[in-house]
């Protein structure tokens, strides 16, 4: 009676006041992972039976969980009326609870009906529930709490024995002479070891979603004692990511305490980062909110670090972040009022009044194609730019995009990107001459613009009388110019295009306007100063536009300089919960530190994907 259970109670659910609080409830919040609370059932991409049924008077309550969408629900049948079934939600393993979540009475007329779907999983505010079906027939019964272990490749609980790989990310802990490790796997397991003690000794593993500032349902994880007659042991390994519930950038630690007192010491709080590029995008993964599709609050960032994760995902073959795709499109590809995105209006096909951010968004989606080949992607590049076309001015400056709808400014990035997408949908779009024609007419309208001055280096834009302005030579102006003239040489096989991209490359690295002691450094790092949101992420765009030169070019020309960003970053730029900063250094100060957040951590991965 499962599956009919679900279609005619669908009609029938009636509620009723909520009983008297159970002596461990806690009053319930609205939770939104992919949907919020209170969806209904017969709108769940799947059904699973994770434990089993209990009986009261002869009533049936069963829990099912739809893993596919992350939530879960609960069924009363064989019952009678007023009989009801509840969902009990708890973010500490079981120890309180969000009690009584849908109470749903039998109504006249039928013998059982069904809650409404709870979330297990709040990636946004990084918590993770055990979840459990209640009813009352006369006499309330539960049962068991579900999802208590995490598994991916294997399950919590795995012996440390068929570990692959042993990798220690940070250092041991010592305590009264005894040595207490954290061991991580490549397949992103963990596990604790204490040795030189005495048995009696303890060990075991902490677990935290939110980067260790808590870790109610992740304490004292495999807890186990050092046995008689040896002097070390070890715990069972756990996840360190729930892949299933889209809680990424997991944290763990080891902890141990000694026999010989009730004093305890731990390791610093760590992700899985036996895999550079993974380790990366595993914490930038951890600012993504699943419900609204982006990375609050940037728009056009949003899309250029959506970029990092489909790069990401092309290079190392790990699909698990290939969902965001679909979903951020999905999300994302109606209109919004001014302030829910971005300040500008967004008019939908991810179009605004701001023509750059409208051009990343395009970038993002031909991205997503080279990805998945999936065509509506590209037509929806296409969509973007039929609308961007009609910025292009001959007018003024003899032509160019303008930066806005407002027509006030000609600048690098937007004509930038511009000449990129233009001959990128060339390449992509079998028999196109169209696309050509009005790349080939941008990029000799750039490069004769005035924008590249003598230097070789990309100013920000051209003044009111069409001359270079003088602007700040920021990175990601340069790396896209790179970009342009690497993707016209892909479309035509023009030899002198290939040559301007070498000639834009050669003269960032050697300019100290771009590069500082070797480093990529944009004008903003100093230690007197800190970037804005926008220019986190103007670094990695420049290094994804030359480690697509290199890979042009041939015979590692530019190997060496990305190689000495990639090695910065990773020894110096970089903490125990691999988030990267601003300064590709780690320089810092008290008065301007450097700076850490998912836009630099786009801007590293970028980076960290250029190495050949």
């Amino acid at each position: 009676m499962r599956k009919v259970l679900i279609i005619v109670a669908a009609f029938a659910v009636a509620f009723v006041p909520l009983l008297a609080a159970a002596p461990h409830a806690n009053a319930a919040t609205t939770v939104c992972a992919l949907y919020c609370d209170t969806r209904d059932p017969s709108l769940a991409q799947s059904e699973t039976f994770p434990t089993p049924n209990v009986y009261q008077n002869g009533d049936v309550i069963e829990l099912h969980v739809d893993d596919a969408d992350g939530m879960a629900w609960a069924s009363i049948d064989n019952g009678h009326l007023n009989d009801s079934t509840w969902i009990d939600r708890s973010w500490d393993g079981g120890s309180t609870w969000d009690g009584l979540l849908g109470q749903a009475s039998i109504p006249s007329g039928w013998t059982g009906t069904r809650t409404l779907m709870y979330n297990m999983y709040d990636p946004s505010n990084h918590r993770r529930a055990v979840v459990r079906a209640c009813g009352d027939a006369n006499g309330v019964v539960c049962t068991s709490w579900v999802h208590s272990q995490v598994c991916s490749a294997r399950c919590d609980g795995a012996s440390a024995s068929g570990s692959t790989g042993n990798y220690q990310p940070v250092p041991d802990t010592t305590l009264d002479g005894r040595d207490i490790s954290l061991h991580v796997d490549s397949s992103g397991m963990a596990w604790a070891s204490i040795s030189g003690g005495a048995p009696g000794d303890e060990v075991w593993m902490d677990r935290s979603w939110n980067g260790g500032t808590s870790w109610p349902d992740g304490s004292s994880e495999g807890r186990v004692s050092t046995p008689s007659g040896a002097t070390g042991t070890q715990t069972i390994e756990v996840n360190i990511d729930d892949t299933l519930g889209r809680l990424y950038g997991g944290a763990v630690r080891a902890c141990g305490r000694a026999v010989t007192g009730q004093n305890g010491s731990c390791t610093a709080w760590t992700r899985a980062d036996a895999v550079h590029t993974s380790a990366a995008a595993d914490a930038l993964m951890y600012s993504y909110d699943p419900y609204n599709a982006w990375w609050p609050s940037s728009w056009w960032n949003s899309a250029v670090a959506l970029i990092s994760i489909i790069d990401y995902t092309r290079q190392s073959g790990d699909t698990q972040y290939k969902w965001i795709i679909d979903r951020t499109f999905q999300v994302n590809k109606v209109a919004f009022p001014a302030g829910t995105r971005s300040t500008d209006p967004i008019q939908g096909d991810f179009i605004s009044t701001a023509t750059d951010d409208t051009e990343w968004w395009a970038l993002a989606w031909i991205d997503a194609y080279d990805l998945t080949g999936n065509q509506t992607y590209l037509n929806e590049a296409v969509t973007i730019m039929n609308y961007v076309n009609t910025m292009w001015d001959t007018s003024s400056c003899g032509g160019g995009v303008w930066w806005n709808t407002q027509d006030t400014y000609k600048n690098a990035v937007t004509n930038g990107l511009y000449v990129l997408l233009t001959a990128s949908l060339h390449n992509r779009i079998a028999g196109d001459t169209s696309w050509l024609t009005k790349a080939t007419t941008a990029w000799n309208w750039f490069q004769a613009s005035g924008m590249i001055n003598s230097s070789g280096l990309v100013n920000d834009g051209l003044s009111s009388s069409c001359g270079n302005n003088g602007g700040t030579v920021w990175s990601y102006n340069q790396g896209l110019a790179i970009g342009a003239a690497t993707e016209m040489y892909h479309a035509t096989g023009n030899a002198s295009d290939l040559s301007e991209a070498q000639h834009l490359a050669n003269s960032a690295v050697n300019s100290p306007s771009l590069v500082s002691n070797g480093l990529l450094t944009e004008s903003c790092d100093s230690l007197t100063t800190t970037c804005d949101d926008n220019q986190k992420q103007f670094k990695g765009i420049f290094m994804r536009y030359l480690g697509a030169l290199n890979n042009a070019v041939g015979g590692g020309t530019y190997t060496g300089f990305i190689n000495t960003q990639t090695n910065s970053l990773w020894n110096n730029d970089r903490d125990t919960l691999n988030e990267f900063g601003e300064r590709w250094s780690g320089q810092t100060s008290s008065t301007n530190p450097n700076v850490s957040d998912w836009r630099t951590q786009a801007s590293a991965l970028e980076a960290l994907l250029a190495a050949p």
